[in-house]
């Protein structure tokens, strides 16, 4: 009789150990992602080529990357469209676990969230009606109507450098508000700007490369304060696909050159 008491008490110990190592790993799934199972990724979806539609399907250099990581993390990738202005709040209020959007690493936006490793360095460009010839580096902006978003490292660098500001949601207004006068001009990436050139041949404008006054920014995924894990994972990920060369090489399909290193 006490063989099979002990026998008894021994399996509902397992019982009790198993439930919960299932409901510890269930617990610390939830605590990386807000889905299980799910990495909810935060994009703009209108800054080509970092994330744009084509054919109305979601593509380009940080939709496959964000598809690449997850995919490494062993999660579904899920894609949550919202304007720059609003995209890094929407963090904060845990519409999604990360921000992939070419989001400058600075020392502000650090003190509130985490960063992954850089994965790509944008280059600054000054973007301008090519007949104004009063505008050839960052110091002529000063006094100037700039089209920025207020809340990007390009909008903070067109208000330190003394511009007056006018705040529009992306690169797409920021170029309508230059080809038709609004503005005298906006600070861009080189890169989003080459995209919406190429779409728009005719326009006349110029960009002017500021590499020697504003050095190429570091940009990485941006990740709530708390979730570490996460954000080591996420680096894990980047690490390998930079040492496979599919970092590399997702830079040169959508920029025609390596910005993955600075």
């Amino acid at each position: 009789m006490k063989k099979k008491v002990i026998v008894t008490a021994i399996a509902l110990i397992i019982v009790i150990v198993a439930v919960f190592s299932i409901a510890t790993r269930h617990t610390s799934q939830k605590s990386e992602t807000l889905t299980s199972g799910t990495l909810t990724i935060g994009l703009e979806g209108t800054y080509a080529p970092f994330s744009y539609r084509q054919n109305g399907k979601l593509t380009g250099f940080e939709v496959e990357l964000s598809t690449k990581i997850a995919k490494k993390l062993g999660l579904k990738p899920k894609y949550v469209q919202t304007k720059w202005d609003s995209l890094i709040a929407g963090l904060g209020a845990k519409r999604y676990d990360v921000v992939f959007n070419n989001v400058g690493i600075t020392p502000e936006r650090q003190k509130n969230y985490r960063f992954s490793s850089p994965y790509i360095y944008a280059k600054t460009v000054l973007i301008k009606p090519s007949a104004a010839t009063d505008l050839r580096t960052l110091a002529d902006i000063k006094g100037k109507k700039m089209a920025q978003s207020t809340t990007s490292n390009f909008g903070a660098l067109a208000k330190k450098s003394g511009a007056e500001i006018v705040a529009v949601p992306g690169i797409t207004e920021a170029m309508n508000m230059v080809t038709t006068g609004r503005a005298d001009g906006t600070l861009n990436d080189m890169g989003a700007y080459q995209v919406w050139k190429k779409a728009n041949p005719s326009a006349k404008t110029t960009a002017i490369d500021l590499s020697k006054e504003s050095p190429a920014a570091p940009a990485g995924a941006l990740i709530n304060k708390n979730n570490k894990t996460l954000q080591g994972k996420i680096n894990q990920a980047l690490a390998d696909l930079r040492a496979d060369g599919t970092l590399k090489s997702l830079s040169i399909k959508y920029f025609n050159t390596d910005l993955t290193v600075k």
